[in-house]
């Protein structure tokens, strides 16, 4: 039996900035926990750090500088850039850990922190509780080092040339000329990279939403936002829409027509070309309990292995590793080229699909290669996280759809990892009925622990 977390959750520490558990003093705490975690005794233990762009990341930057350094510990700072920057960059760099400040897709007033091992993958779950239990117990020393042996902070200068190189090199540097792009950076951590790497290999790129505050990031904007995209398009002419996240782990694209092509549309284009070039390895795709069943249909057809494990990337990617497999990723847009990087990539996402388009001279509507099954997502915040089955209504609710869909559709009721929010998705059928069933559970949902918002 697994025991139970008292500080991380699904993706990292988040919530808050300036409540309970982000905070400059847990935060600060938190650094010190990890320094003593991850200290290498062979070596100078060396921990890197980057960030997005919420105004909170100062101080959170500083307070986990400060318990790294006061451990003895050296810190890397990189400043903003993307999450798979920074985990990219812990493996160059030849760094112990990977420390990310993000809220992802959350907006400006959240914030978090989450780890990367020296290899470049999220740290496993027994590494999180083991840093709880250092936390929690206080057993790094209270006697801090001194004189020399207090850790150094670094400011790293190149850290954003070298990811743009890095990201250039996973298309082997290959031309983008003749492609026009609507880039939305959702005021993110991708701000000064991305526009330069989709630019410097020769695509005309109409940026949006690169200007961040500290305040802006995800507002109205980027994944969660596709309508931006979309108008964009239409207004340019584009060949392509491509909005990131805060953290640019994920993309979501539109065509040129301005129809959305999410991370479903994604990995069937991007595995079937991987199968074809046969870098698909075991010929597999792992995806989540949120794919569409058109996707699955679609492997089967072209001989691709589907598996589906739960939510989130870091399940993507723990399959992946356990079975050898190569590629994966989420319908939100969470995409894993195993082959370049270890975490989702929104960037390196975009490239591959761009060289894609390019080789096969052809518009990305023309590469939509499956029929999607009606599929509606119902979101409801909520007050707590109650068990569903306590809530008989919401339970009736839940018994009346299973029946009426059987055999011929999905239903998943979950709560986020990262928010008090309850996801309803249904999916088969009608798109009238499967709506109809969706927002009938979440209306039961709001009633009983809904926010009100």
């Amino acid at each position: 039996m697994s025991r139970e977390r008292r500080l991380f959750g699904t993706d990292g520490v988040r919530g808050i900035a300036n409540r309970h558990p982000i905070t400059p003093e847990l935060v600060l705490r938190l650094g010190k926990s990890a320094a003593e975690v991850f200290k290498n005794g062979k070596k100078r233990t060396k921990i890197l750090i980057g960030k997005d762009t919420r105004i909170s990341g100062y101080i959170l930057e500083t307070a986990l500088t400060s318990g790294i350094c006061s451990m003895g510990v050296d810190v890397l700072l990189v400043g903003p850039l993307p999450t798979p920057a920074i985990a990219h960059l812990t493996k160059s760099f030849g760094a112990d850990a990977g420390i990310v400040i993000s809220a992802s897709h959350n907006p400006s007033e959240y914030n978090g922190i989450k780890f990367f091992s020296g290899n470049g993958f999220k740290l496993p779950d027994q590494k999180e509780l083991e840093m709880e239990d250092v936390l929690f117990s206080e057993s790094y020393s209270k006697d801090h080092v001194n004189g020399s042996s207090i850790g150094k902070a670094y400011r790293i200068e190149d850290a954003k040339g070298r990811y743009i190189e890095f990201a250039k090199s996973t298309v082997n540097n290959s031309s983008l000329s003749g492609l026009k792009i609507v880039l939305d950076c959702a005021n993110g951590a991708a701000y000064n990279v991305a526009p330069t790497i989709f630019s410097e290999l020769g695509a005309e790129v109409v940026v949006l939403n690169n200007r961040p505050n500290g305040l802006n990031i995800n507002s109205a904007c980027g994944t969660l936002h596709i309508d931006v995209i979309r108008d964009a398009v239409n207004a340019e002419g584009a060949d392509i829409g491509m909005a990131l996240d805060g953290d640019a782990d994920r993309i979501i694209m539109v065509d040129e027509k301005g129809e959305e092509f999410d991370g479903d549309c994604i990995m069937a284009l991007c595995g079937l070309d991987m199968k074809k070039h046969n870098t698909l390895k075991k010929n597999t795709i792992v995806a989540t309990t949120m794919s569409n069943m058109g996707l699955e249909l679609f492997c089967r057809e072209k001989g691709i292995g589907f598996l589906r494990t739960d939510v989130g990337d870091r399940h993507v990617i723990a399959e992946m590793m356990k079975g050898g497999f190569s590629f994966g990723g989420e319908q939100s847009g969470h995409m894993v080229f195993m082959d370049h990087i270890t975490t989702g990539d929104g960037i390196i996402t975009g490239l591959q699909v761009l060289n894609i388009m390019k080789r096969a001279g052809k518009k990305l509507s023309e590469l939509r290669l499956f029929e999607r099954f009606p599929q509606v997502l119902v979101n409801t915040n909520v007050k707590e996280k109650k068990d569903f089955s306590d809530m008989p209504a919401v339970s009736a609710r839940i018994r009346d759809a299973q029946k009426r869909l059987g055999d011929n559709g999905r239903l998943i009721v979950r709560y986020s990892g990262t928010e008090n929010i309850a996801r309803v998705m249904v999916e088969g059928g009608q798109e009238d009925d499967v709506r109809s069933m969706a927002e009938g559970i979440a209306g039961e949902i709001e009633k009983a622990i809904g926010t009100g918002r």
